[in-house]
């Protein structure tokens, strides 16, 4: 969503930490600082380890390979990975980028990921490294001065989907089938936005895939907070509205799904840090229909969220700056995690996942297989 609404992000800008130059790109080597945060009175309980990142930069996405690799990536063209699940983190800037918010990222492997740059115009762009962040290629570049970049996803290392804020009464989507180019899908082909429709680039969450066919996007801003679906990589897109309710601050700001048909999207009004509202929905057709949720424990919007599908039942995290909260039936109950503020929150496909968010924070989450 447009910068009038972005959540007060220049409140939380802080100076980098000291970093030391390794190649074109400032590197610092980090350790974790080990702390348990939540003691685990029994062998079950979820476990997070706070991790030092070296950084008071704004985290707000994180992207997980597997259970020893994971990016992550936030503002003053910030981004940083592990390799040995969080014992090392590995922090650095995009050169010549300090102005960008890179609020969204894709990782692939150790060595290549993408960033996502939200911002006004020229400053919504695409970057990649495949040397682990030595150096970065800038791919794209928003050509539309009133447009805006929330997020994106892929299905693999060539073939993904981007959304942004409607331009002129049209929804704005890219695409890449090559990992290299990028391409405005036809607006024919997308759902017409609903009033000033768009997508709130808190978590990087606004959009995801599934599969290598399925995709959803869950949108907020305008006259309703809908979710849309493709089931054939973009090609066709339905809408669906959902009972959050929508308006310029709030709407859906993240969705999650465990299988093509069991999936959950959250949201709120995201400029009101004390509100409680209904802010969860749920399906169990792919997105046909919606239903309410249980509130999570915190208070305010839910910027981010993401299941851990690596244990059973799947178990479900949501994050904002309220908090973050647990939820092992899918959406309607939870349990509180932590108070602290978060923005974003990753899982692979086994059972540990991280959560991110300002001053550089970024917590390591076990959960119990």
């Amino acid at each position: 969503m447009r910068a009038r609404v972005h959540l007060r992000l220049s409140r939380l800008w802080e100076p980098l930490a000291a970093t030391r130059r390794r190649g074109s790109t400032l590197v610092t080597v980090l350790t974790v600082l080990s702390v348990l945060t939540t003691p685990a009175p029994a062998q079950t309980a979820p476990r997070l380890t706070v991790q030092s990142s070296g950084t008071t930069s704004l985290f707000q996405a994180v992207s997980i390979v597997d259970d020893q690799t994971a990016w992550v990536s936030g503002h003053k063209a910030t981004w940083a990975h592990t390799a040995d699940g969080g014992v090392t983190w590995i922090v650095g800037m995009v050169p010549g980028a300090d102005s960008l918010q890179f609020r969204d990222v894709y990782a692939v492997s150790e060595d290549t990921a993408f960033l996502m740059a939200a911002g006004p115009g020229t400053l919504s762009r695409i970057y990649h490294t495949i040397d682990g962040g030595l150096t970065w290629q800038l791919q794209w570049t928003n050509p539309d001065p009133k447009g805006f970049y929330d997020c994106f996803a892929f299905w693999d290392a060539t073939h993904g989907l981007l959304f942004g804020d409607q331009v002129d009464g049209q929804t704005v989507m890219l695409q890449t089938t090559d990992g290299v180019l990028w391409n405005a899908l036809p607006p024919a082909r997308l759902p017409a936005p609903a009033g000033t429709e768009g997508g709130f680039a808190a978590s990087g969450t606004c959009i995801i895939t599934l599969g290598d066919r399925h995709a959803w996007v869950a949108t907020g801003a305008g006259d309703s907070a809908r979710v849309f679906h493709t089931s054939d990589r973009g090609e066709r897109w339905t809408a669906v509205t959902t009972p959050i309710p929508a308006g310029p601050t709030a709407g859906l700001a993240t969705i999650a799904f465990r299988d093509e048909k069991n999936g959950v999207a959250l949201g709120g009004d995201v400029a009101n840090e004390g509100a409680r509202s209904d802010n969860v929905v749920i399906t169990t057709d792919g997105g046909k229909t919606w239903s309410l949720g249980g509130r999570p424990s915190f208070t305010g919007g839910v910027y981010g969220a993401a299941y851990a599908t690596g244990i059973k039942p799947a178990a479900l995290v949501a994050v904002g700056p309220g908090g973050m909260s647990l939820s092992r039936d899918d959406g309607r109950s939870w349990v509180a995690l932590d108070t602290l503020a978060y923005w974003s929150v990753g899982f692979g496909r086994g059972t540990s996942g991280y959560a991110v968010g300002p001053r550089g924070r970024i917590t390591r989450i076990e959960l119990a297989p």
